[in-house]
């Protein structure tokens, strides 16, 4: 499997929350539009899941000539208001839908800008790469094999399609990423830093009456070793977009 030359999901960590929570961040499907319509009409005032889709155009966005849809929008916004849903009922205040869909536009504009960039360097993903990367997956989550980790997934909402699409994406930016930067490297001081900030955290939540317990280095020095690889690619990936925007021809609509 190549690349698409227009990979449909966003560079936000959506299938990690899932994956590690098990929460519905896969949005289910989308009633979308075949995109027949003018860019500013709304043929599709909510989503499969009841989410309120009124004023999104058919066409959300384009990117140098591609078309970024309003189907292939819904399931994303969908992913990050259910997440921002959740962290406002502990918070107590609201999410801010409009803020959230222009938020979810530009992720979706900056994934297309690195796919486009990916492809003109002949970066390609292939189904064994995806493959590894669920496997890898469930073993993090020590669940026994990739049919699992999917099962869990698809019981909470993402598909098999959708998971498989984000993995995608985030092979395709590693590798890209790679081929800019190099390989991302890690020391041992990060990773301490990243464990203490991680303390630090779990004893503001205890004196907010939230109780974390955070396990010995050791035993979670594998996860820190991946969360700071994974600021590193963030980090590149960040930079190539600032600078694929320079240069871009960008339209969103919302």
């Amino acid at each position: 499997m190549t690349i698409p030359k227009r990979l449909r999901t966003v560079l936000v960590p959506t299938l990690a929350a899932a994956v590690l929570s098990l929460s519905a961040c896969g949005g289910g499907g989308s009633d979308g539009s075949d995109g027949s319509d003018a860019a500013g009409s709304s043929s599709q005032e909510q989503s499969a899941s009841g989410v309120d889709l009124e004023g999104v155009p058919d066409v959300v966005a384009e990117v140098n000539g591609e078309e970024i849809t309003k189907e292939e929008f819904a399931p994303i916004y969908e992913a990050q208001l259910q997440q921002a849903t959740s962290q406002a009922q502990m918070g107590g205040q609201a999410p801010d839908e409009a803020a959230l869909q222009k938020q979810t536009a530009d992720n979706l504009v900056d994934t297309e800008l690195l796919s486009q960039e990916a492809e003109s360097r002949g970066i390609e993903v292939t189904d064994e790469d995806v493959d590894d990367e669920l496997a890898a997956l469930a073993e993090q989550n020590q669940l026994g094999s990739s049919e699992e980790l999917l099962k869990a997934l698809a019981d909470q909402g993402t598909t098999e399609d959708q998971a498989r699409t984000q993995l995608e994406t985030q092979v395709m930016v590693e590798q890209l990423v790679a081929d800019e930067a190099g390989p991302a490297k890690v020391t041992e001081k990060q990773l301490r830093t990243l464990y203490r900030q991680a303390k630090q955290a779990a004893q503001q939540q205890a004196q907010a009456g939230q109780q974390q317990e955070i396990p010995p280095y050791d035993e979670v020095k594998g996860q820190l070793r991946d969360r700071a690889e994974a600021d590193q690619v963030g980090t590149v990936a960040q930079g190539l977009v600032d600078d694929l925007r320079k240069d871009a021809d960008i339209t969103v609509n919302l």
